[in-house]
């Protein structure tokens, strides 16, 4: 009776936190504006790292940009790939230079790098496996001259097959995707990807860049948004636009996945947002929860009744999240929902418990938390 009453307890605390950022994706904007000339100049940073197949299709999606050249650059970090990466003629200047390693972050040591040689205020850090949107710079630029804003973040989604690996990743980009609106609607922003973040060079400077999360070899993103909105709230935003979702792949088989989730998950305890780690741990005790009272019901611990309705509330609330969030990233019909929603809870706390104490794989190279 007490476990019952526990868990139930912690299951509607999950389903508020969740409508709160449900709340929270509605309050923010919706923004297409594309109306003003183009004034912005902007360099793009793109660490590497054995990306041979990849980036060539990056470069080709930035070469159809619909923005002059004059005010654009990009930036490719090797961070010591095996094999060289050549660069072809591009109208616009791009730039490939070796990383300079100087902690145990490679890809916030490449955008340290890069940071010595751009020729712009505006810096953006997308991936080597991305897809930009035509219309990317052009909706970056004109929100940046109609607000006083020093960072920007914006929408990432994947390019999707209609395997079950595939639309499970899509399904779950879309909970951390609604999840980052939403905070951000709440004015408790603490999430972003650096797929598609955006900030002024002169206000990196400001925030000593990656300077006391050096030593945690992922998060140039999270830790470099929570940083500048503890500093300045105001000067960090959203932009919440169809015209600003970058595309990428998604992983190609569970293990990576369940490494790439690990590295995520192992960034939380350092957050600086207790907002984000509250969050964190609400969810986790949530997907716990889940796990823990289906598995009394098979027991005979808990009563059909009680699982079915604290199941039906926790599937609800996660549902609309995701309905909405995935409708902004893609517009395509969700496949494998409830499939998904039965074995999310079950893979999120075994990542989440393996985060606090195991090794992960990334980009060829093994690291501890």
């Amino acid at each position: 009776m007490l476990f019952s009453i526990i868990v139930s307890l912690i299951i509607l605390l999950y389903c508020l936190a969740i409508l709160a950022l449900i709340y929270g994706f509605k309050k923010v904007t919706t923004i297409n504006y594309l109306g003003l000339k183009p004034k912005t100049k902007f360099s793009i940073i793109v660490p590497f790292r054995n990306e041979a197949e990849n980036l060539p299709v990056l470069l080709e999606s930035l070469s159809k940009l619909k923005y002059p050249i004059e005010l654009l650059e990009v930036i490719l970090v090797d961070d010591e790939s095996e094999e060289e990466f050549q660069v072809s003629s591009f109208k616009f200047q791009v730039s490939v230079i070796k990383n300079i390693r100087v902690s145990n972050s490679p890809k916030k040591d490449a955008i340290v790098t890069a940071m010595q040689i751009v020729n712009s205020n505006w810096v953006i850090t997308t991936d080597a496996d991305c897809i930009v949107p035509g219309n990317w710079l052009l909706t970056l630029d004109n929100y940046i001259q109609l607000h006083d804003v020093a960072m920007i973040a914006g929408a990432v989604t994947y390019a999707c097959n209609n395997s079950f690996l595939h639309q499970f990743q899509q399904l779950d980009l879309a909970s951390l995707q609604g999840a980052t609106i939403g905070s951000f609607g709440i004015n408790k922003g603490f999430i972003c990807n650096g797929a598609n973040f955006a900030y002024t060079r002169s206000f990196f400077q400001e925030l000593n860049g990656f300077e006391g999360n050096d030593k945690i070899a992922s998060g140039d993103d999270v830790f470099l948004l929570q940083k500048a909105i503890a500093k300045s709230p105001k000067k960090v935003h959203y932009l919440k636009s169809e015209n600003n979702i970058v595309t990428t792949k998604p992983q190609s088989n569970w293990e990576s996945l369940f490494y790439q989730r690990v590295r995520w998950a192992s960034k939380t305890s350092s957050y600086q947002s207790s907002f984000g780690k509250g969050l964190g741990l609400i969810v986790f005790a949530g997907n716990l929860s889940w796990v823990l009272i289906l598995g009394s019901w098979f027991l005979g611990l808990s009563t059909f009744q009680n699982t079915i309705l604290v199941c039906t509330f926790k599937f609800t609330v996660d549902t609309i999240l995701i309905y909405k969030t995935n409708h902004f990233l893609s517009k395509k019909k969700k496949q494998y929902l409830l499939l998904s929603s039965i074995f999310y809870p079950f893979f999120s706390t075994s990542v989440a418990l393996y985060s606090l104490f195991g090794k992960y794989e990334w980009k060829g190279r093994k690291f501890t938390k």
